[in-house]
């Protein structure tokens, strides 16, 4: 009897033990995901940035899929970075999260900008359609913390994504493109050749020649002096 009861109390220490490791653990892991979030955008932003950050379902690693399914990831955020420059501040950029959508009725309480920031993390979501999404509620004209975000697609494969980014293109977006590569000389470098690669691979086809490629367009624009 005593033998079970000391059985019974080891299980329930076990148990609270577990739970207070798995706790600190989740802690922990959340506020990695947000250092790195962080550290995606201008010091000057960190307030707003953590204000969307509150919003977004950290605590949840069961991701919903366009077609209805959930599946269990175990890292919100890729490890693959986008190292770049943004006015001489240092950012990494995340090239995948895998977050939940944050309820609409908090976000409707987001000031315009929050909501820019919060659009600007799901344009690097892994689901392709929550990017398009996100690019078309995106203003007509932006401000430069955006372009990494948008630059990024750009170098994407999924042609519907680049003719909405395409729209975008007005006189002060493309001149904020053209300083954020003259910053980051080697990273437009490899997204003009991911353009290519990209259009060599899937749409070659449909635009023998690469300048009728929307994407090679918008790369010359950029380019043009």
């Amino acid at each position: 009897m005593i033998q079970f009861k000391l059985y019974l109390i080891e299980k329930y220490y076990f148990r609270v033990m577990f739970k207070a490791i798995l706790s600190l653990f989740t802690i922990k892991s959340h506020k990695l995901v947000r250092d790195r979030i962080l550290n995606a955008f201008p010091r000057a932003m960190k307030n707003e940035v953590e204000a969307v950050l509150d919003i977004i379902p950290l605590n949840e690693n069961d991701i919903a899929r366009a077609d209805g399914q959930t599946h269990k990831v175990e890292e919100l955020i890729h490890s693959s970075i986008q190292p770049i420059n943004l006015e001489n501040e240092s950012l990494i950029i995340p090239r995948r999260v895998y977050f939940n959508e944050p309820d609409s009725e908090r976000e409707k309480k987001l000031t315009d900008r929050q909501r820019t920031i919060l659009n600007c993390i799901y344009l690097c979501h892994y689901d392709g359609y929550v990017r398009q999404r996100r690019l078309e509620q995106l203003p007509d004209e932006f401000e430069y913390f955006v372009v990494p975000y948008t630059m990024q697609l750009l170098g994407g494969y999924v042609i519907e994504i680049i003719e909405v980014l395409n729209k975008h293109l007005t006189e002060k977006n493309l001149a904020n493109y053209k300083k954020f590569a003259a910053e980051n000389p080697k990273y437009w470098l490899q997204t003009q050749s991911r353009v290519i690669s990209y259009w060599d691979e899937y749409y070659r086809k449909k635009f023998p020649k690469i300048t009728d490629y929307i994407g090679m367009e918008i790369v010359k624009r950029i380019n043009r002096t």
